[in-house]
């Protein structure tokens, strides 16, 4: 698989899901900036506050690359549809999704504890003109589930199973995906300036052995007790390499 230029937006994308792409990384002459919000905001008023911070910049919409969500709770598979076709509105109207492609990367995740009472913004990325002398991305999140085969449910890693043993194949898994969208992105561990888990399960058994030996977390692991957004679904991860990340 090759990434697909979103001339529009300065960057690049791996292409995925209706949803979302795999992964985004900037285009010669552009970087990318990060917008972590200090609290959750729902998701209406979120795409609002990114229209202004983008506009205050002086770019066009189509500089949105991706975006980091939280949910109140996971979704069934029917839930998880609706909700995205009611997500991808907004970007119709921004002239980035033209009905079948998705450029913009996105995690949703589920906090277990403390959690927002809708779906809403934790933080968000665009592009901005730049020359940088590293590669700015973002890999979107991904589960032990391969995208795009239909469901979920039939093609989740050792399904129903949250044993030790299943929760490590669940996060080979994952971190597997994460180097495959890296290589598609032109980038590697060594570029990665955040690592993030997203699991309630235990992953202090392989973080040395399969997440630090692996080099996938040369910044550290920043683990977040959340869920990924689907039913049975049980670990996820995304992963980033920036220069400039502000919180607003």
């Amino acid at each position: 698989m090759a990434s697909v230029d979103f001339l529009p937006g300065g960057y690049r994308f791996v292409p995925g899901v209706f949803q979302y792409s795999a992964g985004v990384a900037a285009t010669t002459g552009y970087g990318m900036r990060r917008i972590q919000f200090r609290h959750p905001v729902p998701l209406s008023e979120g795409f609002a506050r990114v229209e202004a911070i983008i506009k205050a910049a002086g770019r066009p919409l189509a500089a949105f690359c991706a975006c980091e969500l939280r949910s109140p709770g996971q979704f069934s598979e029917d839930g998880f549809k609706r909700f995205n076709e009611h997500y991808v509105d907004t970007l119709s109207r921004w002239g980035i999704f033209d009905g079948s492609t998705n450029p913009v990367a996105r995690s949703n995740v589920c906090p277990e504890v403390n959690g927002p009472s809708e779906p809403s913004f934790h933080a968000f990325t665009f592009t901005v003109e730049r020359d940088e002398p590293c590669p700015s991305f973002v890999v979107a999140g991904s589960a032990e589930c391969p995208e795009g085969r239909g469901d979920y449910r039939d093609n989740i890693v050792r399904l129903g199973d949250i044993s030790q043993d299943a929760i490590l194949e669940k996060a080979r898994f994952v971190l597997g995906e994460m180097e495959r969208r890296l290589v598609v992105l032109g980038a590697g561990w060594a570029d990665v300036t955040a690592t993030q888990v997203y699991t309630v399960h235990d992953i202090h058994s392989f973080i040395a052995s399969d997440i630090l030996a692996r080099g996938a977390a040369p910044a550290g692991v920043t683990w977040h007790f959340d869920r990924p957004p689907v039913v049975d679904l049980e670990y996820e991860m995304d992963c980033r390499g920036l220069i400039e990340e502000l919180v607003d």
